[in-house]
This record gives C-alpha cells, sequence and structure tokens, in this order.
C-alpha cells in the first residue's frame, strides 16, 4: 500500500508539473503527432492522405497572431458554452449519451473544447475508459491552472486540421497560402467546421456538407455577437 501511494503521489506531482510547464510552453509534440507521422490513417472516405513523406506541419502561434474570427469559429463550432462551463457540459454529454444508445445513430460526442485539448495534448486517441478517466482528470487540471486564453489557444495549435496538418497557422497555409492571421471570417469558419474529421472533410477543395458546414458556423458566429464575443478570451 506504501508503495502504491507513492506511485500515485509521483503520478500526480509529475501531470501537474507536465501541466505547470505547459502553461507557459509550446508543446514540441502531441502523442496523435507522433503516431501520424509513423503511420498514415486509414478510413474510408479519408482525402489527401500522405503515404510517403509524412513531415507534420506545426507552427505554434501566440493567440495574438491569429485573427480574432478563428478562436469565434472554433467556439461557434465546437463548444458555445466555452467562456461559462468549467471544463464540462453536462447537458450536452447527456444529450450525446441518449443519441448514442438509440440504434441506428452515427455516434456523437459531447466533449468541450477543454476536453480536446486534454485529450489532444496529454493523451493518446482511442476509445477506452481508462482514456476517458485520464482525460476529465487532466481537464479538471487544465481548468484550475491554465486560462480560458491558454486553454483556446492551445487547442487552435494542436487540433488536428487535415493529415500532417495540425493547428490553425499551418493549415492556413496549406489551404488559403496565407497566414492566421489573414484569415476572414469564410475561411475561419470553413476550418472549424472540417473540425469533427478533417480527414473526410476538405477545406481546400470543400463539398456540399463542408459548405453547410460553414455556413451554419457563420450563423453561430453572428449569433454569439461576433468578435466582440472574443474579447473575454483576447483580454484574459
Amino acid at each position: 500500500m506504501r508503495i502504491l501511494l507513492q506511485v500515485m503521489a509521483a503520478l500526480f506531482l509529475t501531470s501537474l508539473a507536465w501541466v505547470l510547464v505547459y502553461r507557459w510552453v509550446a508543446p514540441p509534440a502531441t502523442w496523435l503527432m507522433l503516431d501520424r507521422r509513423a503511420h498514415a490513417p486509414v478510413g474510408k472516405g479519408y482525402y489527401g492522405i500522405r503515404e510517403e513523406g509524412r513531415r507534420i506541419s506545426y507552427d505554434f502561434k501566440s493567440l495574438d497572431d491569429v485573427a480574432p474570427q478563428v478562436p469565434l469559429a472554433l467556439i461557434a463550432a465546437e463548444d458555445q458554452l466555452f467562456l461559462k462551463h468549467h471544463g464540462f457540459d453536462f447537458n450536452a454529454l447527456q444529450r450525446a449519451v441518449k443519441t448514442n444508445m438509440q440504434e441506428g445513430h452515427k455516434l456523437v460526442g459531447g466533449s468541450t473544447i477543454s476536453q480536446q485539448v486534454a485529450k489532444n495534448v496529454f493523451l493518446w486517441h482511442g476509445r477506452s475508459y481508462v482514456r476517458k478517466a485520464a482525460e476529465a482528470y487532466f481537464t479538471v487540471l487544465i481548468e484550475l491552472l491554465w486560462s480560458k486564453r491558454r486553454i483556446m489557444e492551445m487547442y487552435l495549435n494542436v487540433a488536428e486540421m487535415g493529415d500532417c496538418i495540425f493547428g490553425v497557422e499551418a493549415a492556413a497555409e496549406r489551404y488559403f497560402h496565407k497566414p492566421a492571421n489573414q484569415l476572414s471570417t469564410a475561411e475561419a469558419a470553413l476550418l472549424a467546421g472540417v473540425l469533427p474529421n478533417p480527414l473526410r472533410f476538405r477545406a481546400s477543395n470543400p463539398g456540399p456538407a463542408a459548405r453547410a458546414k460553414q455556413r451554419r458556423v457563420m450563423r453561430n458566429m453572428r449569433r454569439l455577437g461576433g468578435t466582440t464575443y472574443i474579447r473575454a478570451i483576447l483580454e484574459d
């Protein structure tokens, strides 16, 4: 029991230090980046997969170096209660559980941006109770130790936005041939709209489904109040 407690204490202190370091330091890589570097993803309908020359495109940028439309679009697309919750949207989780229990329905998620950051930055991808428990643990830590600004900054830099493409800076350069601080509202909405599955939806040559998602994100951006809504993050 003493050894077990010592191991648990060591794991806790290590994870705490890890989260604190990333409060100020950009991650050199994530587990998903390393996996994508080593193996091409396999799936029906995947687009733009590189079989060879699998070099990761990743350029961490401060929130000040990204157009304000970008974090607004991500909130509008992924987590409209981001500024209000403390890491978990229990209503969304409950709706997701009910939907997933219905036969014939496509599986949906109820993760917040904070949960996605915890998964993307600190954990491996996969479906298991162990990973979900670890995700909840790291979500609590980053909500306690980081600001909402840092959580959003981390999210828009490490989110997968195409095969071997991570973060809005790399995505903006690849798809629109411009830096992320020059993205328009429509371009930011398109990037945010393809995030649920960036290997299927194409930001560079969007089809009807991607365009429909883009229009929905833009409507949500207007409903939230436009870029004035994002000042709470930018001034945090």
